[in-house]
C-alpha cells in the first residue's frame, strides 16, 4: 500500500475537534447549551405543511426567509447573509479576510470553532486569557494585544464557556483600535443576554455580528445562522461562500421560528427563572460557581469534576467537561425549572455518597 498524501503544515499541527454528540437522544441535555425542551411546535407544524418531494429535490430559495429575518433583525437584507450555522459564519469571515501568517486574536477559554478555522487558515493565534478569578472580559490586555498584523478577532458575547459578557463601549473601544481587523461579536446567548452590537453595524465597517437559530430558538439540528456587516464586506464574504450551503428545511423553519415570538418570550423567561433557581440551589449545597449572561453556567467541582460529572450521566443527565481550559469545571446549561429541579436533586445525591 502507498503513504497517505501529505496534508498542509496548518492541518497536520491541529488538534482534531471531536464533539460527544452521540448517545444523546433520551437523556437530560444539559452539554450543549442547545434549548431543552424543542423548537416551537409551530416550527414542526409548518414544515410538516411545507415539505414536499418536488421540494426536496429542488435547490433551496432564500427571498422569503431573508425578508422574514431582515423585519427580524431590523436591518437591510443587503446587512446580513444565511449560513450554515454559526461555524460556516466563522469560517468563512476567516477565509475572506485572514491570510496565512496574518494574526488573529481570540480569547481564552471561548468557542473552539474560533482556533479551529483560524489554525485552518494557517493564522498565527493570540490568545488574551479571560481573568483570573472571577472570569471577566479582559478588555485592556485586548486592546494591548492588537497590533499591525492582526486582521481578526474574535468575540463571543456572551461568552461560552465563561458566561462572561461585555459593554457596547468596550466593543467600541476594540473597533476603534483595530480599524484594519475583522472584529467578529458572536451573539449566540444574545436572547438571554439582552444586547447586541447591531446597532453599531452602519457606524463601524470592520465589525461583524453573528447569530444563530441552535440555542434558543431550538434549531440546533437545522444548522442556521446569520453574519451580519456592512454590505461592502458582505459582498467579499458571499465569494467564500457555497452558494447553495443552508438548506431547504433550515429556510422555511426560520420564517415560522421569528413569527413565534410568544414562544421565544415564554422560553427565555423560563430559562432566567431556571437560572436563579440553580444559583440558589447550587450556592444551598455549597457547590462554587460562576454567574452568567448565557443559558450555562460554570462550576467547580475541583478535584471531584470527573466523578461529578459520571454520575450525572449515570442518571441519564449529560453536563460538559471543561476542566481542560478551567481546572475542576463543568459547564451545565440551564433548561426550565422542572430539569433544574432533577439537576439540584441528582448534585446533593452525589454530595451526599460522595461525603460517605
Amino acid at each position: 500500500m502507498t503513504n497517505p498524501l501529505p496534508p498542509r503544515e496548518a492541518v497536520r499541527k491541529m488538534a482534531p475537534y471531536s464533539p460527544p454528540t452521540s448517545g444523546r437522544r433520551g437523556k437530560l441535555r444539559l452539554d450543549f447549551n442547545e434549548n431543552t425542551v424543542g423548537c416551537s411546535p409551530a416550527v414542526a407544524a409548518f414544515l410538516k405543511e411545507k415539505i414536499t418531494a418536488d421540494r426536496l429535490a429542488t435547490y433551496p430559495e432564500y427571498e422569503e426567509a431573508r425578508k422574514a429575518l431582515a423585519a427580524h433583525f431590523k436591518v437591510e437584507e443587503s446587512q446580513f447573509l444565511l449560513t450554515n450555522g454559526t461555524d460556516e459564519a466563522i469560517q468563512i469571515l476567516i477565509n475572506t479576510y485572514v491570510e496565512g501568517g496574518a494574526e488573529v486574536i481570540i480569547l481564552q477559554p471561548s468557542y473552539a470553532m474560533y482556533r479551529f478555522y483560524a489554525e485552518l487558515a494557517g493564522a498565527k493565534i493570540r490568545e488574551v486569557r479571560y481573568r483570573e478569578g472571577n472570569l471577566a472580559f479582559p478588555l485592556p490586555e485586548l486592546l494591548a494585544a492588537v497590533g499591525e498584523q492582526t486582521r481578526a478577532i474574535l468575540i463571543s458575547n456572551p461568552n461560552n464557556p465563561t458566561g462572561t459578557a461585555t459593554t457596547l463601549e468596550a466593543i467600541e473601544q476594540i473597533l476603534k483600535r483595530a480599524p484594519a481587523a475583522a472584529v467578529l461579536v458572536d451573539e449566540a446567548y444574545f436572547e438571554f443576554y439582552g444586547v447586541t452590537a447591531l446597532p453599531l453595524l452602519r457606524r463601524y465597517a470592520n465589525l461583524f455580528v453573528t447569530r444563530t437559530f441552535s440555542k434558543t430558538y431550538g434549531m440546533a439540528g437545522l444548522r442556521l445562522g446569520c453574519l451580519f456587516s456592512d454590505e461592502r464586506n458582505l459582498g467579499f464574504v458571499a465569494k467564500a461562500q457555497s452558494p447553495y450551503s443552508v438548506n431547504v428545511l433550515a429556510a422555511l423553519a426560520a420564517r415560522r421560528a421569528v413569527e413565534d415570538v410568544a414562544y421565544i418570550r415564554n422560553y427565555v423567561e423560563e430559562v432566567l427563572a431556571a437560572r436563579e433557581l440553580l444559583y440558589a440551589g447550587l450556592t444551598k449545597l455549597n457547590i462554587r460557581f460562576y454567574r452568567s449572561e448565557g443559558n450555562f453556567i460554570l462550576i467547580q467541582f475541583g478535584e471531584r469534576a470527573a466523578s461529578a460529572r459520571a454520575a450525572l450521566r449515570a442518571a441519564g443527565i449529560l453536563v460538559r467537561d471543561r476542566s481542560h481550559e478551567i481546572p475542576g469545571a463543568l459547564r451545565v446549561t440551564v433548561g426550565t425549572r422542572d430539569q433544574t429541579g432533577t439537576l439540584l436533586c441528582e448534585l446533593e445525591r452525589f454530595l451526599q455518597v460522595t461525603a460517605t
